[in-house]
């Protein structure tokens, strides 16, 4: 196997990290173009234009971002708030120099152009510990008149400077605490159970496992812990680099269909379908190769989320089951799923990206099985 790596051109990890982001912005320009989210507090980042947005970026957002980034000219692009906010940042970032639209680069439902290699640096700043957009080389979009998220993908999408604070989440309230963290956990778990699984993503996916699993209910039930909080958000710098330079799998091929549909948080919706999407997957692993390395692998990651030895892939489901139950996490009929959605959203979710990832090959039955056992 040959393997490579990629992610930030610099890291900047720890508490009280943020208070080094002038100075990181400042090495990178003047003009300073900062994408915050509605109550990040930018106050240190003076003289910078800011650009507020709430919730998942769409194709509108992002063509409102981009505008504001041509007018302003800017040398840096700050990210500044949770991982949707980082990935606006970044589709500002790679489209704000040329003159092309969002849809001519999106992938499945786009053109899927390559993207500009002339990207502005980006400076991101999470304040949520989840999706480690920081260190990931694409976004995700919702296209709304097509029911579906897509992402902008390549390289000029990696952050010039990953800064991650612990600190900045201890606002999280629980359910974004949730939502977050289920996210990094399943980046963790399906860049770990991947087929394009490396020698250097597995360490961090490991890793990233074992911190979710000990501290994701954790922070959501006591949000002023510390070291809760620092385990959360270095699982998803950790889940971000492994995704990055392995795949992701079925329960994201799934969000994907879902998010574009019903508009709910994407760490809501990959957590909604997590523990049957896995129970999908070590069923068709024992069916199609069960003596095959995918379900070792489901083993190991059992061992990482509950801290057993001897814990196999069928602990991993119980346990999974058990942690979205105690995170209250709404299932889909309560996020705004109707039945008549559901081969739509079965035949988008063959269709997308991150399903080439996946373990193993489930077929529109075992899919529609998963969205009905999620509802």
């Amino acid at each position: 196997m040959v393997a490579t790596f990629v992610t930030a051109g610099r890291v900047v990890l720890g508490a009280g990290a943020a208070a080094q982001v002038p100075e990181l912005v400042a090495g990178l320009g003047r003009r300073v173009l900062v994408v915050a989210g509605r109550s990040a507090d930018v106050a240190a980042l003076a003289g910078a234009t800011v650009h507020r947005h709430r919730g998942e970026p769409d194709v509108d957002a992002v063509r409102a971002a981009v505008a504001v980034a041509r007018e302003v000219r800017p040398d840096v692009v700050v990210g500044w708030g949770g991982g949707s906010v980082l990935d606006l940042a970044k589709c500002v970032a790679v489209l704000a120099r040329g003159a092309t639209d969002v849809l001519d680069h999106l992938e499945v439902v786009g053109r899927g152009l390559p993207l500009p290699d002339d990207a502005l640096p980006v400076v991101a700043v999470p304040t949520t510990a989840g999706t480690g957009a920081e260190v990931t080389a694409n976004a995700p979009v919702r296209v709304p008149e097509r029911g579906v998220k897509a992402s902008l993908r390549g390289r000029a999408m990696l952050p010039a400077v990953a800064v991650v604070d612990p600190l900045l989440t201890l606002g999280c309230p629980p359910a974004l605490t949730a939502a977050s963290g289920a996210d990094a956990l399943t980046q963790a778990l399906e860049a770990f159970t991947t087929p394009h699984a490396t020698p250097l993503t597995d360490p961090l996916a490991r890793d990233a496992l074992v911190r979710a699993g000990r501290s994701l209910l954790r922070a959501v039930e006591h949000g002023d812990d510390v070291d809760a909080r620092t385990d959360l958000s270095v699982a998803a710098l950790l889940s971000g680099m492994a995704l990055a330079n392995a795949r992701l799998g079925a329960v994201h091929g799934l969000a994907a269909a879902l998010g574009g549909r019903l508009g709910a948080p994407h760490g809501q919706v990959c957590a909604a379908v997590l523990a049957a999407t896995t129970a999908a997957n070590v069923t068709a692993l024992r069916r199609t190769d069960p003596d095959g390395p995918g379900l070792a692998r489901y083993d190991d990651a059992a061992v990482a989320l509950t801290g057993r030895a001897g814990a196999r892939a069928d602990d991993a489901v119980a346990w999974l089951r058990d942690v979205v139950a105690a995170l209250r996490v709404p299932g889909l009929g309560a996020l705004g799923l109707s039945d008549d959605d559901v081969q739509a959203v079965v035949t988008d979710a063959l269709a997308a990206s991150s399903m080439r990832g996946n373990p193993v090959t489930l077929t529109p039955a075992d899919l529609t099985e998963v969205v009905t056992a999620s509802w």
